[in-house]
């Protein structure tokens, strides 16, 4: 039993991270490294690189279940939901008023104009360290663009879904007989029998929840069927879901301009881009919509961590896994290229004057090398300025 100054402990950690971790997922697993490796020592670097490791291999925010996992380590299921409250609901909090802020007519349009600017400088820079770090050979530069053409040609939500099986499948023919690194032991307040509870949850939602919709006519539900689908299939991090979620809220539930500004402002907060998802369901159906949304969002990485740490010492010794997994991440370079095009670009860049703005805040980020939130609020000030020139 966790006493509750190891809860207060667990919860105080996160939140100073989910108010400071701005950057992105890989700042963020340095600032969790910082953190929880070498100031609290909760644990080693090889128990770390492990954790970060299983939270590659599953679909979702990577940076947010490396988070669940260190909680539920300190202090089993309790401790992972505290680990994750700590960590998201800041930028949560800061979604919700910007959606209540657009929603209220009152943020000029020029505003808006720059923040959708912006995501074209900070997809491009994604795509461009993912790219080096996923598809870093010729081979995976194929799967790459192989799944950026198939999701061009064919803009349907179960392309990308055959594209990520199909680039597992790839892997695992040019990857199969490459060695798998050795597992670290982690020690669990929780068995097997949790780990299996939770991935049937995990499917029966997944598969329950898209036949159900058609007999349920709420928006709640849709909203948590949309989100949980999207949270479920989601590799590659917070980025990757730019395209998805894209597609099952535009044009059904709001507009591409106001999706994009909300990507654009979900830079400009610290913690994990997944909660993009507070700003959506917010404005599909104000404070409900958006406390469904988040918990949809992230319910299922909650469910594959839960599910997958107590046999990950014999999954990551698995060649075979490990190859179709170097496949899968190359398919998500792909989607994402295909992203910064549509919807990013199309969406975003209208004239010279768009393109020249989104060039100075990719500069900024790539050369200049400033934070995402100064990148967001610089776009932001060009955008107006640019508008009341107009």
């Amino acid at each position: 039993m966790m006493s509750k100054n190891t809860y207060l402990e667990i919860l105080k950690a996160s939140t100073k991270l989910g108010l400071t971790s701005f950057g992105g997922p890989t700042a963020h697993l340095g600032y969790f490294r910082e953190e929880y490796v070498n100031k609290r020592k909760w644990l080693d670097d090889r128990t770390y690189a492990d954790l970060v490791a299983l939270c590659q291999f599953l679909p979702g925010p990577a940076s947010s279940q490396v988070g669940i996992s260190i909680g539920m380590l300190r202090g089993g299921i309790v401790g992972g939901v505290l680990s994750w409250l700590g960590f998201t609901m800041p930028s949560v909090v800061l979604l919700i008023l910007f959606a209540m802020f657009i929603a209220s007519g009152t943020f000029d349009s020029g505003w808006l104009s720059g923040l959708k600017i912006v995501a074209v400088a900070i997809v491009a820079n994604a795509l461009m360290g993912m790219g080096k770090s996923l598809a870093p050979d010729k081979p995976r530069i194929a799967i790459a663009v192989g799944a950026a053409a198939a999701v061009l040609l064919w803009p349907e939500v179960f392309v990308q879904l055959a594209v990520i099986l199909l680039a597992g499948a790839a892997g695992y023919l040019l990857y199969r007989k490459e060695e798998a690194p050795e597992a670290a032991k982690i020690a669990l307040g929780f068995g097997k029998k949790t780990g299996i509870a939770a991935w049937m949850l995990f499917a029966v939602l997944l598969i329950g929840l898209p036949l159900l919709r058609p007999m349920v006519h709420s928006v709640n539900f849709a909203i948590f069927d949309i989100f949980y689908r999207v949270g479920s299939i989601v590799f590659g991090g917070g980025h990757v879901v730019l395209p998805m979620l894209e597609r099952e809220v535009v044009p059904g539930f709001l507009s591409a301009d106001i999706f994009l500004s909300g990507y654009g402002a979900a830079q400009a907060v610290p913690g994990p881009l997944f909660t993009l998802s507070a700003y959506l369901g917010q404005l599909m159906a104000s404070g409900t919509g958006a406390l469904i949304a988040v918990f949809a969002m992230f319910l299922p990485s909650f469910l594959l961590v839960l599910g997958t740490l107590p046999f990950w010492a014999a999954i990551r010794t698995q060649k075979g896994l490990q190859a179709a997994l170097k496949g899968i991440n190359a398919g998500v370079v792909g989607i994402l290229l295909a992203a910064l095009y549509d919807p990013v670009f199309v969406s975003s860049i209208h004239g010279t004057a768009d393109f020249a703005i989104a060039i100075a805040a990719f500069s900024m980020l790539v050369y200049f090398k400033l934070a995402p939130w100064k990148v967001v609020l610089a776009t932001a000030v060009l955008g107006a300025a640019a508008y009341g020139i107009a």
